[in-house]
């Protein structure tokens, strides 16, 4: 079943100016659309997040920041359809419905905001942190940089909010629920890397010019995102005691991971 996303209203209040790149306006329409989507829909997990916050007791202003991210998450969704709209479009999209934000209700509260953690924040934004923030320095100065400046920055919050959360809760654990999650970050690792491939398909090749608009090499994104991987999120994770490695390695087959 599929979903309206309609900002066209919200845009009035945004203009953006784009670079004289007209030949690629087409190709630019269809990446921020997919933003447009991707940006405003993840005000759902922060939402989420916070009442995950709630119900395992922690401090209140701590579900209060994931409402704010949420709010953030909406404001970056409004951006990128403002772009949609500069390059002659409506900042309309169909999307289809997501499932429901995973609760985990059969591990205690804290793992399972932990799960979520490790999911959104450690993985999902993270990457986005590098992504975007290697889209940013290839863009030249101007309003477009200027608008994507900002959504880099909030991310950039929202991943550190997560690292500093993990940080903080994964020693408490016991053993037995540390194993427990690095059992789990085995199937989060593949969900990651199979969204994040889907969305970073291979044989997309823009000329040189595209980056002023954000447009990027496929395959480059995609190196870029192993490495932030292999290179930022594996070591940040063994080094709050999870089994990063180990789950990165037998993240296909995530039950071997739990039988061992």
């Amino acid at each position: 079943m599929a979903t309206m996303i309609d900002l066209r209203t919200e845009v009035q209040q945004h203009v953006v100016s784009l670079p004289p790149l007209p030949h690629l306006y087409a190709s630019a329409r269809a990446t921020w659309r997919g933003r447009m989507v991707n940006e405003y829909r993840s005000a759902r997990v922060f939402e989420g997040l916070a009442q995950q916050l709630a119900a395992a007791k922690l401090t209140p202003s701590l579900a209060d920041q994931c409402l704010t991210f949420a709010a953030e998450e909406r404001h970056h969704g409004v951006l990128c359809a403002a772009v949609v709209s500069a390059l002659g479009d409506e900042a309309v999209a169909e999307a289809q419905t997501e499932e429901p934000y995973p609760t985990h209700a059969e591990v205690p509260p804290v793992e399972g905001l932990l799960r979520n953690l490790l999911s959104i924040s450690c993985t999902s934004e993270t990457v986005a942190v590098a992504l975007i923030g290697a889209e940013r320095l290839a863009m030249p100065a101007g309003p477009l940089r200027k608008l994507l400046s900002r959504i880099y920055a909030d991310e950039v919050g929202h991943a550190r909010f997560g690292w500093g959360l993990v940080g903080a809760l994964v020693p408490r654990l016991d053993a037995a629920a540390r194993r427990r999650l690095s059992a789990y970050l085995a199937v989060c690792l593949a969900h990651f890397e199979e969204h994040e491939l889907a969305h970073l398909p291979a044989d997309v090749n823009p000329p040189p010019e595209a980056a002023a608009l954000g447009l990027c090499h496929g395959n480059d994104a995609r190196q870029l995102m192993y490495d932030t991987v292999e290179k930022v999120i594996l070591p940040g994770l063994a080094a709050v005691g999870l089994d990063a490695q180990r789950a990165w390695a037998l993240r296909r087959d995530a039950q071997a991971f739990v039988a061992h």
